[in-house]
């Protein structure tokens, strides 16, 4: 499969794992490619990817679009401790769901384990990243960073 093939496949797969996974109206914005250091300001989780697409997922928003995303999600809305273990789960389920969509495709993908990132990071590690803002109805933009090593 040609490079522009799986990125374009990954990124649909993307959209399609965001949108089963939050319950919420959403619209996306076009794609923009960005290079290092990705400058994050609140809140995070970064996931690996490995097998056919390797390299790394991250989900960045902030607190309090990822609290308003976990009250839509569980009726509640989420601080401290509570809120950064609902952001490592949430990254977990949309890599989870990014990793069915793409074996549907027959692409294999396998992801590790999340880590939290908390307040104002720096990330360096990659030469170009795509980055895709997806605006939540009433809630904020989240934006889904896709650092693919082909």
């Amino acid at each position: 499969m040609a490079i522009s093939t799986h990125v374009t496949t990954v990124l649909n797969g993307t959209i399609s794992a965001v949108k089963s996974v939050l319950p919420l109206t959403m619209e996306t914005d076009k794609p923009n490619l960005i290079n290092q250091p990705f400058e994050q300001e609140a809140l995070s989780v970064l996931i690996g990817m490995t097998g056919d697409i390797p390299g790394r997922l991250i989900i960045e928003g902030s607190e309090s679009c990822m609290s308003r995303i976990g009250e839509a999600m569980f009726g509640m809305p989420l601080e401290g401790e509570m809120l950064e273990s609902f952001t490592s789960e949430l990254g977990n389920m949309i890599a989870g769901n990014l990793a069915t969509t793409l074996a549907q495709n027959n692409i294999s993908m396998d992801i590790t384990p999340p880590t939290v990132l908390v307040g104002k990071a720096k990330m360096y590690g990659f030469e170009k990243a795509i980055c895709l803002p997806i605006h939540l109805q009433n809630t904020g933009t989240i934006h889904i960073i896709l650092m693919i090593r082909i």
